[in-house]
């Protein structure tokens, strides 16, 4: 299986582009999410190619985060698609080098401790994860603080690449 054609229409692009950089996102990831029913598996990892996976990773990372931080991010099975892929170098040639440093220092902690933050947990198991690795705490809390910049950067980004995120249908 083959990647496959990702087709968004300008006008769903534009309509996103008027309501903001939050949406002209989503017009992408939304695409993304249906291509591949939301889940990323060794059947689906090849329907997208690595630009696009960029974008859903930063869809999963942004998301789980703001909801539950770094162990929600993990228990909810993201840290391999997160640490595993040149997710963080792609961030910095995207220009996001400060986001790209905090991944870094992230999966630092991940690395170290992966066994134990993948493990199947119960719900009080799960909330222990948050005092045991506070570790998490900081990082969460710079990436809040430059979520909406980074965002930015990415529309930027995928605006001035958007060949490389999607074939645009002018109809």
């Amino acid at each position: 299986m083959s990647e496959e054609k990702i087709i968004v229409s300008d006008a769903a692009l534009r309509k996103g582009a008027e309501e903001g950089m939050d949406a002209f996102l989503q017009v992408f990831i939304d695409k993304y999410l249906e291509v591949t029913g939301g889940e990323i598996t060794a059947e689906t990892m090849p329907k997208l190619n690595g630009y696009q996976h960029t974008l859903l990773g930063y869809h999963f990372f942004r998301t789980e985060i703001m909801e539950g931080g770094f162990i929600q991010l993990i228990q909810n099975g993201y840290g391999p698609y997160v640490f595993d892929n040149p997710f963080a170098k792609a961030m910095r040639l995207f220009g996001a080098g400060d986001f790209s440093k905090l991944i870094y220092s992230a999966k630092k902690i991940y690395d170290a401790n992966r066994k134990d933050l993948e493990k199947e947990t119960t719900e009080d198991e799960f909330m222990a994860m948050y005092e045991q690795y506070e570790a998490f705490d900081d990082l969460e809390e710079k990436f809040m603080d430059m979520e909406e910049q980074v965002t930015a950067i990415l529309a930027e980004y995928v605006d001035e690449h958007l060949e490389e995120f999607a074939e645009i249908d002018k109809e």
